[in-house]
């Protein structure tokens, strides 16, 4: 199948899940992550209505960046990249210039050190701090009762330079959606009670939920799904 047949079955499994859960189809917004395949690729999923694309690594994204402003996919109304990889500290400055946006903020340091670089772009960048729910070795993020959660939270409405939308994890695998379930839910409450506790934050969005259980995700309150393998294929090895 193409990439636009792929998208189109995607969104009608995304409405579907949307219709189980009783919410609107426009409250789940579709991430393309096209990490590791081509800027070809990324070219039909534009041609076939998608603007909001997810990319892992800053090197591999930069490398792909001209041929896609050859194609003229960005500007007002193009497509919009954010950064949804561990991001080490010595690449937070490339990063900014090239991303729309950082999902993976997973310390008070790395969020500084993006606020000061946004500051010297002149850019406001919208950031999700990343939430490790699980205990594998592998995930990246802020435990929900460690120390470190607070102390960035209490920071961010200093950051003029980052816009704080939500939250954002990458569950620990099962191959029956229904095991992940538990996860999606224990953001979705984490997300309501950290918004009693900081009211003056905003935390409305949850990006949750991949090509093999996203419509669980939506099932619990995911307002952005990150789809890859569904869309584009098995990614490449590289």
């Amino acid at each position: 199948m193409s990439v636009a047949d792929n998208i189109a079955r995607v969104k009608e499994q995304m409405a579907a899940a949307c219709l189980r859960a009783g919410r609107s189809r426009d409250s789940v917004q579709l991430m393309a992550v096209s990490k590791t395949h081509a800027p070809e690729a990324i070219l039909e999923a534009f041609a076939a209505g998608l603007r909001l694309f997810g990319e892992n690594r800053v090197q591999e994204f930069a490398g792909k960046r001209d041929a896609l402003h050859g194609a003229g996919i960005f500007g007002e109304g193009g497509a919009s990249v954010h950064c949804i990889g561990h991001l080490q500290s010595n690449k937070v400055r490339r990063a900014v210039e090239i991303f729309d946006g950082i999902d993976t903020v997973d310390s008070l340091g790395l969020a500084q050190g993006l606020d000061q670089a946004a500051m010297k772009l002149g850019k406001k960048l919208p950031v999700l701090i990343e939430i490790k729910i699980g205990t594998e070795e592998s995930k990246h993020g802020l435990t929900p009762d460690g120390p470190e959660l607070a102390p960035l939270l209490e920071r961010m409405a200093d950051f003029q330079h980052l816009e704080l939308r939500g939250l954002m994890t990458v569950p620990p695998f099962a191959d029956d959606p229904e095991q992940v379930r538990p996860y999606f839910r224990q953001l979705r409450v984490l997300r309501a009670d950290l918004s009693r506790a900081y009211p003056n934050l905003k935390l409305d969005e949850l990006s949750m939920g991949m090509s093999h259980d996203f419509q669980v995700a939506i099932e619990e309150g995911a307002t952005v799904v990150r789809i890859g393998t569904a869309i584009f294929g098995v990614r490449s090895s590289r």
